[in-house]
């Protein structure tokens, strides 16, 4: 982890993403559901580097506690960089400590409860909290960021409402991980965001899309990458993941490996 700063900086300074590659660890959710060691020891063997976690409830992570499955992350040389958790004002900064004693970077907020995404108050309430959970994460020493599905692109009232939780968060305090379906999905331009709000984006998953949109596996989809990778500078991402909600012509670890080799080949050069 000490190396971490230097390959931010470098991925800032190019317009090219680093070769580091990041897993969603949702991608490969009943294997971590079964054997946490051996499905980390499965993404490290792979080549991945990073992970985000996407179980963690009651204080603990696939059942373990904070700082024990930081270490069994460590422990397969990978590294925690991130965690999807289900913040809410009732639980979020013990949330938000658990993640920051794992030695995490990041805690994401994957959704929206439904009555923050139903309403245009809804949407300015969830900016609100952002705000008070970027502030916090911020004193525990990592940081808050939402992660889009496509409902937050749906106009209501003439307004999209993904743009409301931009404008009406502190960029000091809160980034987004743009998930580059859903975004698409939506009819939404990801590069158009990223020139509108620059920097805002430090988190991205890497997710295809098929005609019918569906999650992908990468290089298996309609998205072109390259034009969006472009302007990973613009967006200010410092991290990615491969994400797959569902993998429906390949196992997940199969699709991982594939997704892996299709950025490097592809796309990191």
């Amino acid at each position: 982890m000490a190396a971490a700063p230097l390959i931010n900086r470098e991925m800032i300074a190019s317009s090219k993403p680093s070769k580091k590659t990041g897993l969603a660890l949702y991608t490969i959710r009943d294997a971590m559901g079964s054997d946490p060691s051996a499905a980390l020891a499965a993404a490290a063997e792979i080549g991945y580097d990073w992970v985000e976690a996407a179980d963690h409830r009651d204080g603990k992570f696939y059942g373990m506690k904070p700082k024990e499955f930081g270490k069994l992350v460590k422990k397969n040389g990978l590294a925690p960089i991130s965690s999807h958790s289900g913040l809410r004002p009732e639980n979020f900064e013990q949330m938000i400590d658990d993640a920051a004693e794992a030695g995490m970077k990041y805690i994401m907020l994957p959704s929206l409860p439904g009555d923050w995404s139903s309403t245009i108050d809804g949407y300015q309430r969830a900016a609100d909290f952002f705000n008070k959970a970027g502030e916090r994460s911020k004193k525990a020493g990592i940081a808050f960021g939402f992660h889009n599905h496509q409902v937050e692109f749906h106009e209501i009232n003439g307004r999209v409402p993904y743009d409301i939780l931009l404008e009406k968060s502190d960029p000091k305090l809160v980034t987004f991980e743009v998930d580059l379906a859903w975004i698409t999905a939506a009819g939404k331009d990801p590069v158009a965001y990223f020139r509108k709000y620059p920097g805002r984006f430090e988190v991205w998953h890497l997710k295809d899309l098929s005609p019918e949109k569906q999650d992908a596996t990468l290089g298996e989809g309609i998205i072109d990458f390259l034009p969006i990778m472009a302007e990973a500078r613009t967006a200010g991402m410092k991290y990615w993941f491969v994400e797959q909600d569902n993998c429906r012509t390949h196992t997940p670890m199969e699709s991982i490996r594939i997704s892996r080799d299709y950025f490097l080949g592809k796309l990191a050069k």
